[in-house]
């Protein structure tokens, strides 16, 4: 299946996720290869991974340098059509861990983020916004973490109920607790 079916396959939990469906449907039937890639600077698809232990209490999350705050794994596709490699790919790359498995193959949510602007490498990036697919992911907490410090500054096993506390992101709670929600009902 590819990543646009996948899109047209998830099934919907909220109006924000059918609104959100609706809008990144709309684009990648429009321009795929330019959302795909970084070629459209309005927007571009991304795939996170939600991270999970094995006794499924704890998230591993990155301090991200951009945001400054404790978030998800995840990047942009950069034309790679299957986005759950993406999520696992992006997953390895920011945290260190090696062993990182879908939960399930499935999106498990579809969000449009807005990307205030900023500087990356010296250069400005306009705002911009985020199609993200997201997955969960399980990993055995016990393998070596590392941060990666051109992205983040830290890597961290964080317990499901610390996350308001940690996160600075207050407009992603709502996307983390769709996900503890989702991973629950997998049980």
């Amino acid at each position: 299946m590819n990543w646009i079916e996948a899109i047209q396959l998830f099934v919907p939990g909220c109006a924000q996720e059918a609104a959100d469906q609706d809008l990144i449907l709309s684009l990648a039937l429009r321009e795929p290869a330019a959302i795909l890639t970084r070629e459209s600077l309005a927007a571009h698809m991304t795939a996170s991974g939600f991270i999970i232990n094995e006794a499924r209490d704890r998230v591993l999350m990155v301090h991200h340098n951009i945001y400054n705050s404790w978030s998800w794994t995840g990047g942009h596709a950069d034309g790679d059509s299957d986005l759950l490699a993406v999520a696992l790919r992006e997953a390895r790359e920011e945290t260190g861990i090696v062993n990182v498995a879908p939960l399930s193959q499935e999106i498990m949510s579809l969000d449009v983020l807005t990307v205030p602007g900023h500087v990356k490498h010296g250069a400005y990036v306009s705002a911009h916004l985020h199609l993200s697919a997201a997955y969960l992911l399980i990993a055995p907490e016990e393998q070596t973490i590392s941060a990666q410090p051109d992205e983040n500054s830290g890597v961290q096993w964080i317990a499901f109920d610390s996350l308001e506390r940690m996160c600075n992101e207050t407009h992603m709670l709502p996307v983390y607790q769709k996900l503890i929600g989702r991973m629950q009902k997998l049980v």
